[in-house]
């Protein structure tokens, strides 16, 4: 396949911005953001993902991973405007969890998420129609990580399951197993893989790896037919770098390290780390971790440094020695903040997300049955 040589338009992708955008160079940045968050006051809340730059999150009224930030918005009745610093796949989120008064904005369009487009609407759409003619899908409860499209989220909304987070995804997939006998687990693959073998037991057998760009996937009817889990052929573009020479290599330069990686990681990787959690459980183990302790933290580059910034006391570096951010997230930067804060100012709104009535309607329910999970 010719990269770009085809679209789906129900899918993330990225947008160029209109309008004129201050020179990263410009000195003034930070008092323009300043003055721009003053005169908007509390009608406007800036929510920063925890991968983002220090210039953009220094202007976060809250610091978070994807769904936390999502819950915050929804939570600020009082804001009407959401500067969501983050993702597409994220400010989707947060327009569907808010009111129609709110209003979601994402300063640079063009902020997607390479592991969210790894799933596209009607890639989905078609691997259901061959468990359809298999004979298994309705045996199969889909689980859709939070990093995916709101399309994707709307999909596993119509078929009965449910969205999940890193934090939660071995409650989500029990939940799954105990009202069909097949998962289908959207979009990453190592987070499905991980959570079916290391949290419910089974075996790495039991996964296939479905590839939306073969025929039937690249699988047999009758390996799909025997499988439990059926794993998406996506994954982090970060967190998927990570290796187990990563983990040999970081062991052996620094004496007593401790290797914290996120799930998103290869599963030879987070077999073989100390400890394993979520962007929020990262965050609270460093904190928490006694003074003098050594972490190799396998996660996005901004918050490894922001954690050894944070921790002078402890020992935090990036496990990968090639150094790599969220690409897309780092497109998020001060200019393009400040040029969404001032645009608004001057009474023009720029770079709002909507998601359409139907699609938000049946993704809300994929939400709302995480929300109830045992």
């Amino acid at each position: 396949m010719l990269l770009g040589a085809a679209a789906d338009p129900n899918s993330e992708r990225g947008v160029s911005c209109e309008g004129q955008l201050p020179a990263a160079s410009d000195k003034s940045l930070v008092e323009r953001a300043i003055a721009a968050k003053k005169a908007l006051g509390s009608k406007a809340m800036v929510l920063g993902h925890h991968y983002q730059r220090e210039e953009v999150i220094a202007f976060a009224d809250i610091r978070g991973d994807s769904f936390k930030l999502a819950q915050a918005a929804a939570d600020n009745k009082q804001a009407e405007f959401i500067f969501f610093c983050g993702v597409h796949f994220m400010a989707e989120s947060a327009d569907i969890l808010t009111t129609d008064n709110q209003k979601v904005i994402l300063p640079d369009l063009a902020a997607g998420c390479s592991m969210a487009d790894m799933a596209t609407a009607s890639q989905v759409a078609d691997c259901w129609q061959v468990l359809n003619k298999i004979g298994v899908a309705g045996k199969t409860i889909p689980i859709t990580y939070m990093n995916s499209s709101a399309a994707i989220k709307a999909f596993t909304g119509k078929n009965n399951g449910a969205v999940c987070t890193s934090s939660n995804a071995a409650r989500a997939m029990k939940w799954a197993f105990e009202k069909g006998e097949k998962v289908l687990f959207l979009p990453d693959q190592h987070l499905g893989r991980n959570t079916a073998v290391l949290s419910l037991g089974l075996k790495l057998s039991d996964c296939v790896l479905y590839n939306p760009w073969k025929p039937n996937g690249g699988l047999t009817d009758d390996q799909i037919k025997s499988a439990k889990v059926i794993l998406w052929r996506g994954h982090c573009s970060v967190h998927g770098r990570f290796s187990l020479e990563n983990i040999k290599q970081m062991r052996e330069k620094i004496a007593g390290v401790k290797v914290l990686v996120h799930p998103e990681c290869q599963h030879d990787v987070v077999s073989n780390a100390d400890v394993v959690g979520s962007t929020e459980m990262i965050i609270k183990t460093v904190q928490e971790s006694a003074a003098g302790s050594k972490w190799a933290v396998g996660t996005e580059l901004n918050l490894v440094q922001r954690l050894a910034i944070e921790n002078p006391d402890k020992q935090v570096v990036f496990l990968d020695k090639t150094l790599c951010y969220c690409s897309t997230m780092n497109r998020i930067d001060l200019p393009h903040l400040v040029w969404a804060m001032e645009s608004l100012v001057g009474g023009q709104l720029v770079n709002q997300i909507k998601v359409k009535p139907e699609v938000a309607k049946y993704a809300k329910v994929a939400l709302d049955q995480m929300l109830a999970l045992p």
